[in-house]
């Protein structure tokens, strides 16, 4: 009886100790995932909260961008912490400043949207021009609509269409909406820029 007890006891402490684990600090590539899938701050609330001092840290201390991305988005939201935009925000400029496209990307959402930011949609623009030159799909897909909208430089209209038409897309749906923004895009060029756009390279 007593070691029936024993075992019962064990197998309880193994339970407890199971569901009070730390849950481990999230890799570049996960954060990155959860960031692309917009899961970030869904999955933290459902890690109850347990990793916000490493998170900070990753942000504040080694200055990690993917990081910064998510500790601003956790500062802009109040998940885990008090609300605190202004300081959200400049973690997103931190994390833009180093490279992120993610966080160029965010940026440039909130200033077309006018959340947190006063609505400025030629600054999107600045944000997006950066990371749509590097590749990044977000960017060039929200950068030719915008441009499509009128906002932005005309001079800068063919190389944006030049990027996305050129792109690779994963699924028919994301193509689709490219196919979308660039028509309404193509309605602003000049037909010789049109067809020089469409073009695997363009010469400026």
């Amino acid at each position: 009886m007593l070691r029936l007890t024993l075992v019962l006891l064990l197998l309880m402490s193994h339970a407890v100790v199971a569901q009070t684990r730390a849950v481990d600090v999230y890799s570049q590539a996960q954060l990155l995932q959860m960031i692309r899938n917009h899961t970030y701050l869904q999955r933290i609330k459902a890690d109850n909260c347990q990793i916000v001092q490493d998170i900070e840290a990753h942000a504040d201390v080694l200055k990690e961008p993917m990081y910064q991305y998510l500790w601003g988005e956790m500062l802009n939201h109040g998940v885990c912490v008090k609300a605190d935009p202004a300081s959200g925000m400049q973690q997103l400029r931190a994390a833009a400043n180093q490279g992120s496209a993610e966080a160029m990307v965010r940026l440039a959402q909130y200033y077309s949207e006018g959340q947190f930011l006063m609505q400025d949609k030629q600054r999107a623009v600045q944000y997006l021009y950066s990371a749509a030159a590097n590749g990044d799909l977000p960017a060039q897909m929200m950068l030719v609509q915008l441009f499509g909208e009128g906002y932005g430089s005309p001079r800068d209209y063919m190389m944006a269409y030049h990027w996305l038409y050129n792109q690779t897309f994963n699924d028919a749906k994301t193509q689709k909406r490219a196919r979308e923004l660039l028509a309404k895009l193509a309605l602003k060029l000049p037909a010789s820029q049109l067809e020089q756009a469409q073009k695997a390279v363009v010469h400026r």
